[in-house]
């Protein structure tokens, strides 16, 4: 006899439970919102400080696929909101303290290390030395992914096209350095 769920994925039960979630009101709302808004500002305050490095940046010379720059800030606004979302739903888990904190400090570390890339790039104009750090922060990140997937797969999977779009920096990154 086949039981109800019978034939769902887990992937899209976990997605269901979300949307059980929002309609019970289980959500904590200020959590996910102080989630969200702390990549957003890291990343702000990044975009802040190297802002005339965007103007640089049309002038120079870019690899094949390079795009426009008006699409940094959307992708990056994009990834920060998925960025956080991870980070609410490993926080409001019900794993281990230990596993969280672990988790937690391999996002704080990726985010420290995202927030520095574009001054070394932009500012600084050091662009090997930003092609290493954005490898570095690559790795962080994938480590932050793997262990926040590790608590919740919905939160790695989540992470995921931030490390599709660092892998799609890097190259854009060595472009840059080799053309200029």
């Amino acid at each position: 006899m086949k039981r109800p769920g019978d034939g769902i994925s887990p992937s899209a039960r976990a997605y269901a439970k979300v949307g059980d979630e929002m309609k019970s009101g289980k959500i904590k709302w200020k959590q996910l919102v102080i989630c969200v808004a702390v990549p957003l500002a890291v990343g702000a305050l990044a975009g802040l400080l190297s802002r005339g490095g965007m103007e640089d940046y049309k002038t120079m010379y870019k690899p094949l696929l390079a795009p426009p720059g008006w699409v940094f800030p959307a992708v990056w606004t994009i990834l920060y909101v998925l960025m956080g979302v991870a980070s609410y739903l490993v926080y409001t888990s019900t794993a281990s303290p230990e596993r969280i904190r672990r988790a937690m400090t391999a996002y704080v570390l990726q985010l420290a290390a995202n927030f520095v890339w574009p001054l070394i790039f932009f500012l600084l104009e050091a662009y090997l030395v930003a092609f290493v750090w954005l490898i570095l922060l690559f790795a962080l990140a994938l480590v932050c992914a793997l262990r926040f997937g590790y608590i919740d797969a919905r939160a790695g999977k989540l992470m995921a096209p931030y490390l599709l779009w660092l892998f799609f920096a890097a190259y854009l990154n060595l472009g840059v350095h080799l053309l200029n």
